[in-house]
């Protein structure tokens, strides 16, 4: 029997770079899966619903920042599947983000990413919760960085919104841990994902350096998080919540 079995997963970001991998690996484990993307994710859920069965998993495009949107999505996914017992806050802007000292960051950029980075994830809590809270469990999977341990010059608007998540994560962790609903959040360190390369520039800048702040010195790729995914997904975490989960090669001792 897989981990995951009967359990019913929405994953935001969900059709390309990391979050293309939560969706295969929520799916590989019994789940079925929700590939919510401002992306078209309808070619992934085709191959995915071929490997296993047609009734296994879904796409939406949609903007997490936007809330009628994220309503609507929401009631489609309980039409659909009848409940959600693991929610995947993974969708962001990353790829796409130029490297700014603070100084000359555009004030609307700033505001675009504190909208899909932070708004995002708390507008999909607000509507998923309710469901969760209903049946007493389910588990809320925030993904951060492991930058807001650190920090890094001249991308200060991502991580600062990532280290919102992370205490996101800390302030509903004890609102909804009475309901039986675990919230913890990943922190994966910098990945080499097909999105993320795309910034070539980022990755030219980053990726040494990343490497040798590293315990076990190598590059990360996608396929190093979903187990992690998968441990804070399943009933073998269910007494734990309010954590950060750094996954990163050791560059940060959380």
């Amino acid at each position: 029997m897989a981990r995951l079995d009967g359990r019913i997963a929405l994953v935001t970001g969900g059709a390309k770079g990391i979050g293309r991998h939560f969706s295969q690996a929520l799916l590989a484990e019994g789940a079925r899966v929700v590939i919510a993307d401002i992306a078209d994710g309808s070619a992934l859920a085709d191959e995915l619903a071929a490997m296993h069965g047609g009734s296994s998993v879904m796409s939406a495009v949609f903007d997490v920042s936007n809330e009628e949107q994220v309503q609507a999505l929401v009631a489609k996914s309980i039409e659909r599947f009848g409940k959600i017992d693991i929610l995947v806050n993974n969708a962001a802007l990353y790829a796409t983000l130029p490297t700014l000292k603070v100084t000359e960051i555009d004030v609307a950029l700033w505001d675009q990413v504190m909208a899909v980075n932070i708004r995002g994830p708390f507008l999909m809590v607000k509507h998923v919760a309710p469901h969760m809270i209903a049946r007493k469990s389910g588990k809320i999977i925030n993904v951060s960085s492991s930058t807001v341990a650190r920090g890094i010059p001249e991308f200060s608007h991502y991580v600062t919104s990532k280290g919102a998540v992370t205490a996101f994560t800390r302030a509903i962790s004890r609102e909804l841990g009475e309901y039986g609903i675990c919230v913890n959040t990943l922190a994966p360190g910098f990945t080499l994902s097909d999105t993320g390369l795309t910034n070539t520039l980022h990755v030219e800048k980053s990726r040494a350096a990343a490497v040798q702040r590293r315990a076990i010195k190598r590059d990360e790729y996608p396929e190093d998080l979903p187990g992690t995914l998968i441990f804070l997904a399943s009933s073998d975490s269910d007494f734990m919540t309010g954590q950060v989960l750094a996954i990163d090669g050791g560059a940060n001792n959380t």
